[in-house]
């Protein structure tokens, strides 16, 4: 039996400038069912603003969004392509847990299996959890969602030490079926999970060496030595 091909989603041509200063410049990004993408860099440095660009969120001129070749712009109106977690919260605070699962014909029991504490809040408003079970549930959700692709922005904020080690597990289980792009500021967390690990500098991508991620970060003072 011929393996199954994996799905492969680039993007490229991206550039935009605010004003004068020089934000992403003539980017590339590959990411590939069977992966965990990780995207490094310093606050403000435009990791927010190429998620959401190749998302389809945001329109820049010249970009381009293919998956396998096929140009998919934007992505989000491809069905069963792409979802996407920003950092801002992405469900009405009025709407309950299973109805946001519903929403994402996703099934919640499935979804929250590994934190059983979340089984008992199925019938509670969004809006009255804390902040960081918030997180957990949209991340768990959309890790669930029958997509090709994940994309996450900031998926590890305010989540418990506790649960982040189970998510991680269930991050890296998930990428059996789909590619995972995820951006956080927790390193430790992060670099673990990654297969490939690009650094976005002066608006531009650095893919660093695989295997040797820690170090590669601590030479370009992004780590302490």
């Amino acid at each position: 039996m011929r393996p199954i091909e994996p799905h492969v989603l680039e993007a490229d041509g991206i550039q935009l400038s605010f004003g004068e200063r020089r934000i992403l410049s003539d980017v590339y990004l590959r990411v590939q069912t069977g992966q965990v993408v990780g995207l490094l860099g310093r606050n403000g440095c435009g990791k927010s603003t190429l998620l959401q660009t190749i998302f389809g969120g945001r329109r820049v001129a010249d970009a381009s969004v293919r998956v396998n070749g096929r140009r998919v712009v934007p992505a989000y109106r491809e069905p069963g392509l792409l979802n996407y977690l920003p950092q801002v919260p992405m469900f009405p605070d009025r709407l309950t847990l299973a109805e946001a699962a519903r929403l994402l014909q996703i099934d919640v029991k499935q979804a929250l299996e590994g934190f059983p504490e979340l089984q008992a809040q199925l019938s509670r408003p969004i809006g009255e959890l804390s902040g960081g079970t918030t997180r957990l549930v949209q991340v768990l959700l959309l890790l669930h969602a029958d997509t090709r692709f994940s994309f996450f922005d900031e998926p590890f904020s305010g989540i418990m030490p506790v649960h982040i080690e189970t998510l991680s597990s269930l991050i890296q289980h998930a990428k059996a079926r789909k590619g995972i792009l995820l951006t956080d500021h927790r390193y430790a967390e992060v670099l673990p999970l990654c297969d490939v690990v690009y650094l976005l500098h002066g608006g531009r991508l650095e893919q660093l060496p695989h295997g040797n991620y820690t170090e590669a970060l601590r030479d370009r003072g992004y780590l302490a030595s």
